[in-house]
């Protein structure tokens, strides 16, 4: 009975140590702000193992060793020292490194984001518009639910909320920020390691508040700005240079155009996400379904099956055939 019960035992510590790492652990830290908030969750569980061998060593003495009771100015010792002045000292220890650590994890003043590149985030029900802007704060693309970002270089996060409040939130980037309608909150966030990671909403905004996910690509340097400079400048795409012209007819004629935007193209809606490059993007729908046709041609005829309160009206009623030629063009934009 005693072995199984500590196979049991084993086998929960190795469950929970699990979930200390991957592309949404804020104890597997990819940037400077996700390093400082890990160091400080270790030391605090340090500060709180102390003080939880203390409590428990009070308890093993009283319970096992001393049989005989202690005298009033001897108990009285004990309780000042153990429930008082070490709890005070190791609280106030973690407390004042916190503190410390803040400045650092966060910079409050406004002059801190001058030079710095900024990605303009805005929060809508139930997905994220994502726009990088230059110097000047025009835009040098467009995308929506993912992210892309340099390495070893601070981004500054222009947060903004289009109907209810959201929270922007990468775990392993970085702590959360709040996007407020009528109001617009900075974040500043250092990658540090290159690698795909993924962000969510962290406050509840509505039915599909948990399926509003988004993912993170941190690329060196130069390949960010590869990245980035093709799209500043788009040319438009001819009918022989898409995957499926059919899939293109179908798309406009069907109204898609009017909410959603591709670049080069006479679909040029502001409603929905932009759908430009949409072929690379790992998921659909905010991070709910991978990004395969199947589950593309699923979304366009019940969206509101698979993510309850979208805005996208269903498109059941076209034929199959247009439906798959829509989902073969957009699976082709690169």
């Amino acid at each position: 009975m005693i072995h199984h019960l500590r196979l049991v035992s084993l086998a929960i510590c190795l469950l929970a140590l699990s979930s200390c790492s991957g592309v949404q652990s804020a104890l597997d830290p990819a940037g400077r702000e996700a390093e400082a908030v890990a160091t400080l969750f270790w030391v605090m569980v340090a500060g709180g193992g102390l003080i939880w061998l203390c409590v428990m060593g009070a308890f093993l003495f009283a319970g096992r060793f001393k049989t005989q009771p202690l005298t009033e100015r001897r108990a009285g010792g004990i309780i000042v020292f153990g429930g008082v002045a070490f709890p005070v000292v190791v609280l106030a220890g973690l407390i004042a490194y916190a503190v410390w650590l803040m400045p650092a994890m966060r910079p409050w003043f406004a002059g801190e984001g001058e030079g710095l590149r900024r990605i303009e985030i805005t929060a809508e029900q139930y997905w994220w518009r994502v726009r990088y802007l230059d110097d000047k704060g025009q835009v040098l693309r467009e995308s929506a639910n993912e992210v892309f970002m340099p390495v070893d270089e601070r981004v500054l996060f222009v947060l903004k909320a289009k109907d209810v409040i959201h929270s922007f939130w990468i775990p392993s980037l970085g702590g959360k920020m709040d996007a407020i309608p009528g109001r617009m909150n900075n974040l500043q966030l250092e990658a540090t390691k290159t690698g795909s990671y993924r962000g969510v909403c962290a406050e509840f905004c509505g039915t599909a508040h948990a399926l509003m996910a988004f993912t993170v690509e941190v690329l060196e340097k130069q390949a960010f700005e590869d990245w980035l400079q093709p799209k500043a400048s788009p040319t438009p795409v001819s009918a022989a240079q898409t995957p499926d012209a059919g899939g293109l007819d179908a798309f406009l004629k069907n109204g898609c155009g009017a909410c959603h935007a591709i670049d080069g193209t006479q679909a040029q809606g502001a409603i929905g996400p932009n759908l430009t490059g949409f072929g690379t993007r790992p998921t659909l729908a905010a991070g709910t379904l991978p990004n395969t046709t199947g589950h593309l041609i699923r979304f366009i005829k019940t969206p509101d099956l698979i993510k309850p309160g979208v805005n996208m009206p269903s498109y059941n009623m076209l034929p199959q055939a247009e439906v798959e030629a829509i989902s073969l063009y957009l699976k082709g934009l690169k």
